[in-house]
């Protein structure tokens, strides 16, 4: 699919800076139903995992608060907050991806989205973008209602973005890439359930990995999850189990490859032509 391919059904061929034209407007529009499709339905697709991570926060707070008063320096409740934060955007972007495009190619109106004169990435960001919007919404709101109520601080602002911007990115793609794949809704739900949840609850959520006994704190570097909650944590508070020399590289990376992965199946057409 390349937009010098794209030709006019009547009357002279477009030029290549009509074509170019063309296309950042589809990208436009494209973008523009996803967050649409986000913001319409805010109750739902904002409302309710800003409430679900308040009450993570109320009741693990207050229930192991007074058995663990302090983590790394920090009372308890604000320990878990940047942890949650981060498992609710990343948990948002898989979700309303993974859903949105297969919904998109159930009911055939893919078609429509491969046939506008779009090149692969443009059509690849065009569909994570409403991932993208509807978990900064999340974050951005779960940051400014429990923050200041915690007294949780942001020690690293930019951290903080880039890490945030890095994790989400990477389940956004991911959510598009399952959502191609999927032949079913159980398929979707399966990753969410059975692999992204479990690897985010044993990721240091909700404690530090350096109070695990060997070999489970060596088992937890392994969890790619770990170093997206440690970099947003080192965002908030300033301290972290690693470096942020070491936690930031690695979910770039990971979030370069899946967004490679999901551009290239745009570009091939894989699972996406019937």
């Amino acid at each position: 699919m390349e937009a010098a391919s794209v030709r006019v059904a009547a009357g002279r061929p477009k030029t290549p800076q009509e074509l170019r034209r063309l296309s950042y407007m589809s990208l436009f529009w494209l973008a523009a139903r996803e967050a649409r499709r986000v913001t319409r339905l805010w109750s739902q697709t904002v409302l309710a995992p800003v409430v679900s991570s308040l009450l993570f926060v109320i009741v693990f707070g207050l229930s192991l608060g007074n058995r663990i008063r302090h983590v790394g320096g920090f009372d308890y409740e604000v320990f878990i907050l940047p942890g949650l934060v981060a498992m609710a955007m990343v948990t948002a972007a898989y979700a309303n991806n993974s859903s949105s495009i297969f919904q998109a190619r159930n009911d055939r109106y893919i078609d429509d989205i491969l046939a506008a004169p779009m090149l692969p990435w443009q059509v690849d960001i065009g569909l994570t973008i409403g991932g993208v919007l509807r978990a900064l919404m999340i974050g951005g709101a779960l940051t400014a209602i429990a923050a200041p109520l915690l007294g949780v601080p942001i020690d690293e602002p930019l951290i903080l973005i880039a890490a945030s911007l890095a994790a989400i990115m990477l389940f956004a793609s991911l959510g598009v890439i399952v959502g191609i794949y999927a032949q079913s809704w159980d398929h979707h739900s399966f990753v969410s359930n059975l692999v992204i949840q479990p690897l985010a609850f044993v990721g240091g959520v909700f404690y530090s990995v350096e109070i695990l006994p060997s070999p489970w704190e060596q088992l937890s570097h392994a969890n790619p999850l770990f170093y997206m909650v440690d970099a947003i944590r080192y965002g908030f508070l300033g301290q972290s189990d690693v470096s942020p020399l070491v936690s930031l590289p690695i979910t770039f990376a990971l979030a370069g490859a899946m967004f490679l992965w999901s551009a290239w199946l745009f570009r091939s057409g894989h699972k996406l032509k019937p």
